[in-house]
C-alpha cells in the first residue's frame, strides 16, 4: 500500500516536471520565433535624383568697400570756427564741411594785399624811369623783383586761408563728427568719414586653378547677412596679373551698383562667380547624403523578390561623390543615376538592406 502511494507522488511529480518543462520549452521558441522573424519595414521618406541644368559658381568671401572713401581731416591745425555739416547728411562735392579760425591769416593777407599794392606802384614808376635813363636798370629789376615777391607772399596767404577750411572731395553721405565747434583741430585729426554709397566694391581671392575661368566683366552673386534672402549682382571689374606667394590665390574686385544705399562699406559679403554654361547634373537634396570621414554616402531605395511573386523595398547603403552645394541641393558627380530614388528623411533608423516602406506623400509621389 505504501509503496502504491510512492509511485503515485512519483508519477504526479513527473508529470508536472514534464508540464513545466514543456512550458518553458514553448516560451523559448515562441522568443525565437520572434527574434528570427524579418523585422517590419521602417517608414522614411523619400525623393527621385533629378537632372538639372546646374549652373556653375564659384564661392568665396570678401568685405565691401565703397568706390569713393576717406576720412576727412585738415591740413592745418587750428580752432573750430564753424561746423557746417550734420552727423549722416548727404553732401555734394566742394561744399563747405568745417571752417578754422583765421584771424591771424586776414590780417596777414591785408598787409601782404598793401606791400603788393605799394610794390606794384614802385615798379611802374621805375618803369617810366627806366625809360627815360632817369634811374638804372638793375634798379628796375630790384623793384619788379619785391613786387613778384609781394605777389607770391600775398598768393601764400591765400592758399593759407583756404586750408583753413574743409571742402567735400566728393558728393556722398557724410558720417558721425568727431569734432564740435570750439575744438583746436591738429593736422591730421579725423573730422569725420565721407562715403560715396552709390556704388560698392568686394575685393576677394580663388585658388589658381580657378585662373583659367575668370575674366573681366563675368556676373557676381553677392549676399550680406543685413538681407539674407536676397542677391545683389554685380560683375569683376580687375583680375590681379600676379598669385599670391604666400596663400597661391588669385585676388579680384567686383563692383555692384547701390542706387537705394541699402549695402554699407565693411560689410561681410559671401560672393558666387557665375560661370558660363548650364550642363546637366544630377542633384538630390542636402538632408539625403549623409558626411563621414569614411566618405559621403546615401541610401537608395530598390526593390527585391521577398518570395511568392512579392517585391519588396530595402535600403542599399551607396558612397558618392559629392560636388557643389546650393539652396538646398547638392550635385552627385558619381554613384547614382537620375530616377533613382534616395531616403531624405529617416537615415538614422536603416542599415544596408533595411526593409523600407515610403511615407505616404513619396509614395503617392512614387505611383505612376
Amino acid at each position: 500500500m505504501v509503496l502504491r502511494r510512492m509511485l503515485l507522488m512519483l508519477a504526479a511529480v513527473a508529470v508536472v516536471v514534464l508540464a513545466l518543462a514543456a512550458y518553458k520549452g514553448y516560451s523559448i521558441y515562441q522568443q525565437v520565433q520572434m527574434f528570427s522573424a524579418p523585422p517590419p519595414p521602417i517608414s522614411v521618406e523619400a525623393e527621385p535624383a533629378r537632372s538639372l541644368a546646374w549652373q556653375q559658381r564659384l564661392p568665396a568671401i570678401g568685405s565691401l568697400k565703397a568706390v569713393q572713401g576717406v576720412d576727412l581731416t585738415a591740413e592745418i591745425s587750428g580752432t573750430v570756427s564753424e561746423l557746417l555739416f550734420q552727423s549722416g547728411q548727404r553732401v555734394e562735392r566742394d561744399q563747405p564741411l568745417l571752417r578754422l579760425s583765421s584771424e591771424v591769416e586776414q590780417a596777414s593777407l591785408k598787409s601782404a594785399e598793401a606791400a603788393l599794392a605799394l610794390a606794384n606802384v614802385e615798379r611802374d614808376r621805375a618803369r617810366n624811369l627806366v625809360g627815360r635813363q632817369a634811374i638804372s636798370r638793375s634798379e628796375y629789376d630790384r623793384l619788379d623783383a619785391q613786387a613778384l615777391q609781394a605777389k607770391a607772399n600775398v598768393e601764400q596767404l591765400r592758399a593759407t586761408l583756404d586750408k583753413r577750411r574743409v571742402l567735400a572731395p566728393f558728393s556722398g553721405r557724410i558720417g558721425l563728427s568727431r569734432v564740435e565747434r570750439g575744438d583746436f583741430l591738429a593736422a591730421g585729426a579725423p573730422i569725420a568719414t565721407l562715403q560715396d554709397l552709390s556704388s560698392l566694391e568686394a575685393d576677394f581671392s580663388l585658388p589658381e586653378n580657378r585662373a583659367p575661368q575668370l575674366a573681366v566683366g563675368q556676373r557676381v552673386l553677392i549676399r550680406v547677412a543685413a538681407y539674407p534672402d536676397e542677391r545683389f549682382e554685380g560683375e569683376i571689374i580687375a583680375i590681379n596679373p600676379r598669385v599670391d606667394d604666400s596663400t597661391r590665390n588669385l585676388q579680384l574686385r567686383a563692383r555692384l551698383a547701390n542706387p537705394e544705399e541699402r549695402l554699407l562699406p565693411g560689410m561681410f559679403a559671401q560672393l558666387e562667380v557665375v560661370l558660363p554654361g548650364e550642363p546637366q547634373r544630377i542633384v538630390v537634396p542636402e538632408t539625403a547624403v549623409t558626411y563621414s570621414l569614411y566618405g559621403n554616402a546615401l541610401y537608395v531605395v530598390q526593390e527585391k523578390d521577398a518570395g511568392d511573386e512579392q517585391k519588396q523595398q530595402v535600403a542599399e547603403r551607396r558612397f558618392v561623390t559629392t560636388g557643389e552645394r546650393r539652396d538646398g541641393l547638392v550635385v552627385i558627380e558619381q554613384g547614382l543615376h537620375a530616377g533613382e530614388w534616395v531616403v531624405t528623411s529617416g537615415q538614422l533608423k536603416l542599415d544596408h538592406g533595411s526593409p523600407v516602406t515610403l511615407a505616404p506623400a513619396a509614395a503617392r509621389a512614387a505611383t505612376p
